[in-house]
């Protein structure tokens, strides 16, 4: 079993001293599983086979997080009369905790979950997770910061319904109890309108702190996350589903694995082409043979007799390059040919002598 550290590694460095390389992609389960422990191993499988580096659930303890007075985000359960009675289905054992762990590490993908409550962090602690995803409507809750914090383990931070003063205080506790810390960029709207999504945040949360940055969407779309990439973010995270028709409140927000494959690919090649920087001098160099082929040199416009003397009217650009060029035409002017030119072939200097 080898455990996968890439978020780890990328979140006890120093922001300042980060090469340039892809961003981390964590595709995001959630409860899409629907409490069903083999749907979640299957996610898992899938996931790895999309592209991503890093897989994420959500812990919930439905008696340490909520109560029955809690309402719906989205009605859509018929099988659940209340909310408390949804988390309670969503919950897996920390023995099936430990499972999905193991067989996350298996496939060479990075464990995480969201926990909802501290007796939630707890448990993932103790199976071995290390790095800690806080979802959007828990930054407020201080006993499951103080808990994490405690753990002196990487921290990422979803700010989906918070405004700068309360990030600016969540930094500052974050980073003076030495917790290394990512905040992403995030619009607690599911699905999230493009023009919603807030690319702007990730470079002002750049601009702002000293920290990592990233986006977490639930746009549904493609499109925000290889705009991210292409920003140099250094964490995408995003909702998956197998298809968008499946039951649960969070498939129009999440992308099916053809569009996550195809994001992957997409970060991959925008990495590619950031540490492979292009000088255009040399690159010149190498295409000189190409240049010669598309380019034009310097011909006649009909075919001329020996004695002609050259005009402007007479002369036009044709392909390939590698003769005359065209910079040149105007030293042809008054010169005299000393032979008979097609005009289906380039123009040369030992065509010519001086008038």
């Amino acid at each position: 079993m080898k455990k996968i550290n890439k978020l780890s590694e990328l979140l006890n460095g120093k922001v300042s001293e980060r090469p340039v390389k892809k961003p981390i992609l964590i595709a995001e389960v959630g409860n899409s599983h629907e409490g069903s422990l083999g749907l979640a191993h299957s996610f898992i499988d899938a996931i790895k086979s999309a592209g991503a580096d890093a897989v994420k659930f959500q812990t919930h303890i439905a008696s340490a997080e909520s109560t029955v007075d809690e309402k719906f985000r989205v009605a859509f359960s018929t099988q659940d009369k209340t909310r408390f009675n949804y988390w309670k289905r969503m919950e897996f054992s920390e023995e099936q905790w430990a499972e999905l762990k193991e067989h996350a590490d298996d496939v060479g993908l990075e464990f995480l979950s969201t926990p909802f409550s501290v007796e939630a962090a707890n448990l993932l602690y103790r199976i071995g997770v290390d790095v800690w995803k806080v979802g959007s409507g828990e930054l407020a809750s201080s006993d499951l910061m103080a808990t994490l914090v405690a753990f002196k383990q990487p921290i990422i931070l979803s700010t989906g319904m918070s405004d700068w003063n309360e990030i600016n205080a969540l930094y500052k506790f974050i980073s003076e109890n030495g917790s290394p810390l990512a905040i992403l960029q995030c619009t607690t709207m599911y699905p999230t309108p493009i023009e919603k999504v807030g690319l702007n945040v990730i470079n002002e949360i750049k601009n702002s702190f000293d920290t990592f940055t990233g986006l977490s969407d639930h746009s549904g779309s493609p499109v925000p996350a290889i705009a991210a990439a292409a920003r140099g973010c250094d964490i995408i995270e995003l909702h998956v589903t197998f298809d968008k028709r499946m039951f649960g409140p969070d498939q129009t927000s999440s992308l099916n694995f053809e569009e996550f494959a195809f994001v992957a690919r997409a970060v991959n090649e925008i990495s590619a082409m950031d540490i492979n920087p292009v000088n255009k001098d040399k690159q010149a160099k190498e295409l000189l043979d190409l240049k010669r082929t598309f380019g034009k040199s310097v011909a006649l416009k009909s075919s001329c007799s020996k004695g002609t003397i050259l005009t402007e009217e007479l002369l036009t650009l044709k392909k390939p390059g590698g003769g005359i060029n065209p910079d040149e035409a105007k030293k042809l002017l008054g010169l005299k040919l000393n032979k008979n030119v097609d005009a289906n072939r380039l123009l040369s200097w030992t065509d010519v002598n001086e008038a």
